[in-house]
């Protein structure tokens, strides 16, 4: 089957977005420039607007490019649903779903999904990308990714919510750290905390501003080592150095088991907890892979929250 008018329209459109240029579009599509450009201009005469500003540095959107974009991406990825629908009926079960999450979900939250999925969907490739949460919603609107899962995420009336679980935040520290003997019933205050050298997390994730009252009321009193958007290096780090940070559970399961690191819920007086969700372009429609990949994460969010309610 040929790909639609519709579609070569939407994808030429879309590369010169991406990418900026005429040349670049044509290099990325492996296509001759000419037939971008005519692509192009074509539309822009059919619509009687300029779709992109033609500057020396490059093309950028107009505000009929704005919505053009909208609708492109729209375009391009029901077609992507429909042939990995259409692929799902003739039992050959290929396609790709794009993810897109936060940096912790690698550790054990996300292979297990993807163990269960690579079951089910045996042909079924998945494109993973990392970034902090705040930087999630625009990859999703932009249509890079197909879903989101991200933490604490701002409501964004360009995206729709499909699951959501809350998780309390807490100090992470290794074993033996003084810290632990400050415990009051299992969790520790933040001013505990400040007695002691701190790695926190930088503005691109989301808990930076969950925490920011906390750092605000002990301004001046705050002994901090690091601030890093990688949740990795935090994690590496509290196990060799006596400092602290901050995070939720997940991404560090296998620390907690062997007891190298020790989870302390943050209280002020109560807890302090993040949101987990599941998102997607809003009025953009579930295949049956992206439907069955979001059930599974609604399984293992539930589980986390299951475990954040032990002692």
């Amino acid at each position: 089957m040929h790909k639609s008018s519709l579609y070569r329209t939407a994808l030429y459109f879309d590369a010169v977005r991406r990418h900026g240029s005429i040349r670049e579009a044509a290099r990325h599509l492996d296509i001759a420039a000419s037939a971008v450009n005519r692509q192009v201009l074509n539309l822009e005469e059919e619509l009687g607007l300029a779709l992109f500003e033609r500057l020396p540095g490059g093309m950028s959107l107009t505000p009929a490019g704005e919505v053009m974009a909208r609708h492109a991406i729209a375009v391009l990825q029901d077609e992507r649903r429909a042939w990995s629908e259409f692929e799902a009926l003739r039992g050959l079960r290929r396609g790709e779903i794009a993810v897109i999450c936060a940096e912790s979900l690698n550790a054990r939250f996300l292979p297990r999904i993807i163990e269960r999925m690579a079951t089910r969907y045996p042909g079924l490739s998945i494109r993973l990308r990392t970034e902090g949460s705040n930087d999630i919603p625009q990859s999703l609107r932009d249509g890079d990714s197909d879903i989101g899962i991200a933490f604490s995420l701002r409501r964004d009336s360009g995206l729709q919510q499909l699951a959501v679980e809350r998780l309390r935040l807490g100090a992470v520290v290794r074993a033996g750290h003084p810290l632990i003997g400050d415990a009051i019933e299992g969790t520790i205050s933040f001013a505990h905390c400040v007695r002691h050298r701190l790695i926190m997390p930088s503005v691109d994730l989301s808990i930076h501003s969950l925490m920011a009252p906390l750092r605000q009321r002990f301004e001046g009193r705050l002994d901090i080592m690091m601030e890093t958007n990688s949740v990795t290096l935090m994690k590496n780090l509290t196990q060799t150095l006596d400092v602290v940070a901050f995070q939720a559970r997940i991404g560090i399961e296998a620390e907690l088991a062997d007891r190298s690191l020790v989870f302390l819920p943050l209280a002020r007086p109560g807890p302090v907890v993040t949101e987990l969700g599941v998102y997607l372009r809003q009025g953009r429609t579930l295949s049956a892979a992206l439907d069955m990949f979001v059930a599974l994460v609604r399984e293992e969010m539930a589980g986390c929250v299951i475990a954040d309610e032990r002692p």
